[in-house]
């Protein structure tokens, strides 16, 4: 009976980390349980130090508070800003864990006092790193943590977007996915006003505001959410379009190139495409340059000739 009460509870508060709010109702469903059960238990969390706020009637629920301690025997204050900065960090540049990073911190964040708050927002803004691989903008971590918490509890968003051609205009979308792509983020969504599916570049939004009104998850369009941005990237526009016939394997460019999963097409065994077209000649340079096998080139007049010129360049700096 005991070791069936504390699994029940340790699921619970897993159950109360992954959403910003829950009715009794809900989480005795979830448990399997009685809404009386889930009270008692709720009072044996915060008997043990778990900050948990409730709110009675129709719209009450209960929802993990902001505490002036850490829950015991999770993490320490030191330990607590270690983890909350290293995750920022994280979110921001480490190729390949920068989702599940997000998720973390959403949930590291719920419990994380506010006087650690404070000394996590300080430290963050202290440290500096160097980029040695900067090809463009980054999104901004409070933003990504913004935009993680919406897709999580999947609440109606309202922000700004900047197109490509300079117009800005309000959005009010339902966050779904973030996929990276190199050094940029894009926000997979539903537009309200479209009634359609969205890519939004994460350096492109400004003055992200949750609504408070949560919506159904909608179904995604196909089962891969990068794969779908991918193919909405490779149909969007650019300035400059550059495409390599890469001869080697899909999976060889991918393992040697950093930023280059969703602009890569496999042809063959032993071919591939390379969408390299950008609004920015130099990207589209330094995309090619990066390129570790031989390939021939279908590009646009001005990017042969960018192209060429940055030889010229190089062959008269070193001879």
């Amino acid at each position: 009976m005991t070791s069936d009460m504390t699994a029940r509870m340790l699921r619970l508060l897993s159950l109360l980390q992954t959403r910003r709010e829950w009715s009794g109702s809900d989480l005795a469903a979830r448990l399997q349980v009685t809404v009386r059960t889930v009270r008692r238990d709720i009072d044996r969390l915060r008997d043990l130090g778990y900050p948990v706020d409730s709110a009675r009637g129709h719209a009450g629920g209960y929802r993990l508070a902001p505490g002036t301690d850490l829950p015991p025997l999770l993490l320490d204050d030191d330990e607590a800003v270690a983890v909350a900065v290293a995750l920022r960090t994280a979110a921001g540049g480490l190729t390949g864990i920068e989702e599940t990073a997000l998720r973390a911190l959403a949930k590291l964040e719920l419990v994380l006092p506010r006087r650690l708050r404070g000394q996590v927002t300080a430290l963050q803004a202290a440290v500096a790193g160097i980029a040695w691989d900067d090809r463009g903008p980054r999104a901004d971590p409070a933003l990504l943590a913004t935009l993680a918490v919406a897709c999580r509890d999947h609440e109606v968003l309202t922000f700004d977007y900047t197109t490509r051609t300079g117009a800005t205009g309000p959005r009010r979308v339902e966050p779904r996915h973030l996929v990276a792509s190199g050094p940029l983020w894009y926000l997979l969504a539903h537009d309200i006003a479209k009634n359609d599916w969205r890519v939004f570049r994460l350096d492109r939004i400004t003055g992200p505001t949750p609504t408070g009104r949560r919506v159904p998850a909608r179904d995604l369009p196909g089962d891969d959410p990068a794969a779908f941005v991918a193919e909405r990237l490779s149909a969007a526009p650019t300035r400059h379009r550059a495409v390599a016939t890469v001869h080697a394997p899909a999976d060889h460019v991918r393992a040697h190139t950093r930023g280059l999963a969703t602009r890569i097409r496999p042809v063959d065994e032993s071919t591939c495409l390379v969408d390299a077209s950008d609004d920015s000649l130099t990207r589209i340079a330094q995309t090619l340059a990066g390129l570790t096998a031989d390939y021939t080139l279908d590009a646009d007049p001005d990017v042969r000739d960018h192209l060429r010129a940055a030889a010229q360049r190089t062959l008269h700096a070193t001879s």
